[in-house]
Parts: C-alpha cells; sequence; structure tokens
C-alpha cells in the first residue's frame, strides 16, 4: 500500500453490484487494471496521473475520472503530497436498470460510453460526492436510491456519448401519482420504503415519480420521509423520551444522524429542544 501516509476505507453493497472505496496514497502505484463495472472517481487532494486508452491523463482535485467497465487503466500520485480521492464502482446491471426506468418501458437502450477518462464538471463532482457518503455513512434506502438514480443520469447526460431518454408525467396524472405516494408515506413512514415501493403505488416509473413528488410538494420523496420521522421525534422528546430512544423510535439508523437532521430542520439539537418543552 506504501508508506504510513496511506490509507483505504470500503464499502460494499451486498445486494447490488455498488461500492465504494476513500483512500489517501503516497508512493503506492497501482498496476494496469481493470474494473467489471463503471468506475467514477473524485481527486479530492494531489493529484493522480494514469495512463487509458493509449494516452496519459492526470485527475487533480475537484476533477471525475470515469472509467467504462473493462478498460484498462494503472495510477500514481502526480504530486509530492500524493493523492486522495473517493471512487464508486457502479455494475453495469444496476445503469441499465436506472436508465431502463427513467426510459419509463425498462428499455436502457445503449449503454452509456465514457470517451474523457477525466472530466471537469461540478455537477458530477457534487453529484458523486453525495452518493458517496450515502453509500458509505448507511442513509436509508429511500434516500440512497433517489441519489443513486440521480447520479447515473447526470453522468449519462454530461458526460457519456448519447443522453438518456426521460419518462415524465403532467397535469392530473403528475398529481395522482405525487398524492399516491404521499399517502403511502403518511401511512408508513417507519418502514424500509424502497423508491421501487412507492412507484408500484404511484403506478410510473421510480424516475417520474420522483419528478412528480418535487413537483407536487417541494421536496424529494426521503426528505418528505425524514420530516415525517423528525415530527414523531419531536413529539416523543416533549413526552419525555431520551433523545437516543426517540431516535430509535422515530426510524433513524443512529443518533449521530438523528441529531444532525434535527439540527439541520429545528436549528437547535434533540437535547436543547426536550429541556425547552419541559
Amino acid at each position: 500500500m506504501g508508506n504510513g501516509d496511506s490509507w483505504v476505507r470500503y464499502w460494499r453493497d451486498g445486494g447490488r453490484d455498488l461500492e465504494a472505496m476513500h483512500a489517501h496514497f503516497h508512493d503506492h502505484v497501482y498496476a494496469p487494471h481493470s474494473h467489471d463495472t463503471y468506475s467514477f472517481g473524485i481527486t479530492d487532494l494531489g493529484a493522480q496521473a494514469f495512463r487509458c486508452r493509449g494516452a496519459h491523463h492526470t485527475s487533480g482535485a475537484g476533477m471525475v475520472m470515469a472509467f467504462n467497465p473493462d478498460e484498462v487503466h494503472d495510477g500514481q500520485a502526480a504530486a509530492e503530497l500524493g493523492y486522495q480521492y473517493r471512487i464508486v464502482h457502479i455494475g453495469p446491471s444496476v445503469v441499465r436498470a436506472t436508465l431502463g426506468d427513467a426510459a419509463g418501458d425498462g428499455s436502457a437502450g445503449t449503454m452509456p460510453l465514457f470517451v474523457r477518462p477525466v472530466l471537469t464538471d461540478p455537477v458530477l463532482t457534487g453529484a458523486l460526492a453525495r452518493l458517496h457518503e450515502a453509500l458509505v455513512h448507511g442513509c436509508g434506502d429511500l434516500a440512497r436510491e433517489e441519489l443513486l438514480t440521480a447520479t447515473v443520469l447526470a453522468l449519462a447526460e454530461r458526460g457519456a456519448t448519447r443522453a438518456p431518454r426521460k419518462q415524465t408525467l403532467e397535469g392530473a396524472a403528475q398529481r395522482q401519482a405525487a398524492r399516491r405516494a404521499h399517502a403511502l408515506l403518511n401511512e408508513l413512514f417507519l418502514e424500509p420504503i424502497s423508491a421501487n415501493d412507492l412507484a408500484l403505488e404511484a403506478g410510473c416509473s421510480r424516475f417520474a415519480l420522483y419528478r412528480a413528488f418535487r413537483t407536487e410538494f417541494g421536496m424529494a420523496p426521503s426528505d418528505y420521509q425524514r420530516l415525517l420521522r423528525l415530527r414523531r421525534a419531536r413529539r416523543l422528546l416533549a413526552g419525555g423520551l431520551l433523545p437516543a430512544d426517540a431516535a430509535a423510535s422515530a426510524g433513524f439508523s443512529d443518533q449521530a444522524h438523528f441529531n444532525r437532521w434535527f439540527k439541520r430542520a429545528y436549528g437547535i439539537t434533540p437535547a436543547v429542544y426536550q429541556r425547552a418543552a419541559r
């Protein structure tokens, strides 16, 4: 792995072909290799040099590296301080399913081909960073699926040879789909509802529902689910339940996650709110 400055953190979704890694290397040199996935990396610090498609490339801070499946590349530091980067590996089956859902007919058409190994695009950097954080830190299923869809579509739109097809709803169909999903979330917000569950209830694709829900209610389905859980937690805190117990009873994965979102929503921590409520 190199000298003592090097470290690697790794995460894998056992149910789907999704992996994430966060690493810092100083003198480690990657031998030529490839992945059977699409691989997208963000260089956070320093710079990484690599050879791919018969040419030399350099990815500096804020840039995105894009590798197609089975595309051979190597890698090493291109700066004295080494390089720190995050990378997400997304299996072709996941990309195909996401693009097929967005098209509304289950057909992904031609799979995306990324012709530039290095992309300078703040939108892509932001989308990948949010997806990486969701994968590594274990946000809820619904939020993770929304971020995965947003990232795959952004990459295909802005970095690939052909933009994806998208299904959209309008008028009464849009309102009906959004309200059906809204009602299901109101009923089952404590349950691990997936994007597929909501789309099935709404009678449309996951992508079309997401667009419809945001248009109708001003936020993503995962944001609304979290809001309902925060409201429940407030009631529990006001009733005297300890913050850790309120977090668990309101469906949050851990207290740190609960504290972070409670303060974002209400400006104070759960403990401060509880003292004020008493």
